[in-house]
């Protein structure tokens, strides 16, 4: 009995050896513009496997979409992090980062050909199966995902994380084909009262499969650790974002497995 327990911790040890989590910068185009998206999953996992595309907040991509999409690799999926701005374009500042994302807000159809274009990306993946691809995104990435589906991109569901939730064009909800999550700060001071109304009667109006959870004492940005009120009301709540990662992992059980 202990030779083969022996024998099975063995093996175990070197399959555990064996396993290593892949991560790299992926160079892709949109249009004339090249961007700089980066790639994660674990190839202990054989076969395709669904893929999971992560759109950053204002600042662009940085470390912290990177750790989601390490976050996502190690629960199975093959993560691609979309790089709406373009190759070298990291915003260093507020004010930077302010005037970058309304470029692509004030320009919804070019926000979406970027995003888009970074679906494109991660389904070209050969471990990614094409028919199983979800979104998600923060802040301006959570936006920019709901832009993704009223674009009437394939895709099985997307997730915004207290993403604005405007609705400039409300008959584009009638475009969504796929489920979607909306995690949203209770208390988030950014949100209108009159954009959150417009947009679930745009949902409604579409005929679209969709949820809105609201985390009690959460506002802006509540699932970045390094938002401290500055500005006001974006600020990290452990509760929240653990709460909104835990839903989003329900979300893509079902979505993933009908």
């Amino acid at each position: 009995m202990k030779i083969i327990i022996f024998l099975l911790l063995a093996v175990a040890c070197t399959f555990s050896a064996a396993a290593k989590l892949v991560t790299k910068t992926v160079e892709y185009q949109q249009g004339e513009a090249t961007l700089e998206g980066y790639l994660a999953y674990d190839d202990s996992f054989t076969g395709k496997r669904p893929g999971v595309l992560v759109v950053h907040q204002w600042l662009g991509l940085t470390d912290y979409e990177q750790n989601r999409a390490v976050m996502l690799a190690k629960l199975g999926y093959v993560a691609f992090c979309a790089d709406i701005y373009g190759k070298g374009i990291r915003p260093q500042s507020i004010a930077e980062a302010g005037a970058e994302a309304t470029k692509y807000k004030t320009d919804r159809a070019l926000l979406r050909q970027r995003v888009n274009a970074g679906l494109a990306e991660l389904k070209k993946c050969e471990r990614v199966d094409a028919k199983h691809v979800a979104a998600i995104g923060y802040c301006f990435g959570g936006t920019t995902v709901i832009e993704l589906a009223r674009s009437g991109a394939e895709l099985n569901g997307i997730v915004s994380f207290h993403g604005g939730l405007d609705s400039p064009t409300p008959a584009d909800g009638k475009n969504i084909k796929c489920q979607v999550l909306v995690c949203h700060g209770a208390d988030d001071p950014f949100e209108k009262p009159a954009d959150l109304a417009a947009f679930e009667k745009e949902m409604r109006d579409g005929n679209v499969d969709w949820r809105l959870i609201k985390y009690g004492g959460a506002v802006h940005s509540f699932t970045q650790p390094l938002a401290n009120d500055n500005p006001p009301g974006a600020k990290y709540n452990r509760r929240a974002d653990e709460r909104s990662w835990q839903d989003m992992k329900s979300f893509f059980t079902e979505i993933f497995n009908p």
